[in-house]
């Protein structure tokens, strides 16, 4: 008798707040190529959905993710096999650092590895109190990997990743965020309390206009002082056009809060992608 194969990710919705939950917690959440491709797939839509403002991920069960599927890295360790997984990689976990909405990020339990790399897209990242970072990379022989070496550095400054990469060090939630990678520690029954008020906070806001700071701010690092200049001037100047600009500049002038989901409903792109939807 076939038995239906059960998604190692759960997709649900809380009004504009997108809910991705990794929940195989027989292998702990580890990035097997179905999560990867479901990873990949998931945001690949929620890209386009325009009744999505924000994502809010995190995991089931005790851990956030465990990274690397250990029989894949035993039967697929070959230099082309390698090669080819990586590639793939490289394509949706750009797409991840670089996804125009914003995210916020849960990590309960354990986040090791590329789980911890995986983390680290978050715009903000919120530690249950039993949340346990670690890269452990070293301890398998390899070096850092899903993004940890360009995201980490980033975040924290270069000494104190390479402390806490080099010395295989874990860090609680509460250490999190001493080092500056999560903004909040809390209790394990409060983290998708917490992280959805973030998340709807994000839903509520100019959420194109920051999608656009977002992929800006992502070139700071490996951009001169004048291109940087350049980027804000000509962003500025297509945000400056944006319906949030006119809801958030009439907030400001009549003192009323801004509807800036309301705004986002009348722009072009947000009709269009409707009719389409509704066209199907």
């Amino acid at each position: 008798m076939n038995q239906e194969k059960v998604s190692p990710i759960k997709i649900t919705r809380d009004g504009s707040v997108t809910i991705v939950r990794l929940a195989c917690d027989e292998n702990r959440n580890s990035l097997t190529q179905d999560m990867r491709n479901l990873i990949a797939a998931t945001f690949h839509e929620l890209e386009a959905d325009v009744d999505c403002r924000a994502v809010y991920l995190t995991g089931s069960g005790q851990s956030f993710c465990s990274g690397g599927d250990l029989p894949m890295l035993k039967n697929e360790m070959d230099p082309w096999s390698t090669h080819v997984r990586f590639n793939r990689t490289a394509q949706w976990l750009t797409a991840l650092i670089r996804f125009r909405k914003p995210i916020v990020v849960g990590v309960n339990g354990y986040a090791i590895g590329g789980g911890f790399g995986l983390s680290l897209v978050g715009d903000t990242i919120v530690a249950a109190e039993s949340a346990q970072m670690m890269a452990g990379f070293f301890r398998l022989g390899v070096i850092p990997d899903i993004g940890v070496m360009y995201n980490l550095p980033r975040l924290i400054g270069l000494a104190r990743a390479r402390s806490f990469i080099f010395e295989n060090k874990t860090w609680s939630g509460k250490e999190a965020v001493e080092n500056g990678v999560a903004s909040a520690v809390v209790p394990d029954d409060r983290l998708d309390e917490e992280c959805l008020k973030r998340a709807h906070a994000f839903a509520d806001g100019p959420v194109e206009t920051m999608g656009l700071a977002k992929w800006l701010m992502g070139r700071t690092f490996e951009s001169s002082m004048d291109d940087m200049m350049a980027f804000e001037n000509l962003g500025q100047s297509l945000a400056f056009t944006s319906q949030a600009f006119q809801a958030g500049l009439d907030g400001l002038m009549n003192k009323k809060k801004p509807d800036f989901p309301a705004a986002s409903e009348r722009e072009t792109f947000v009709k269009v992608a409707r009719a389409r939807k509704k066209a199907k």
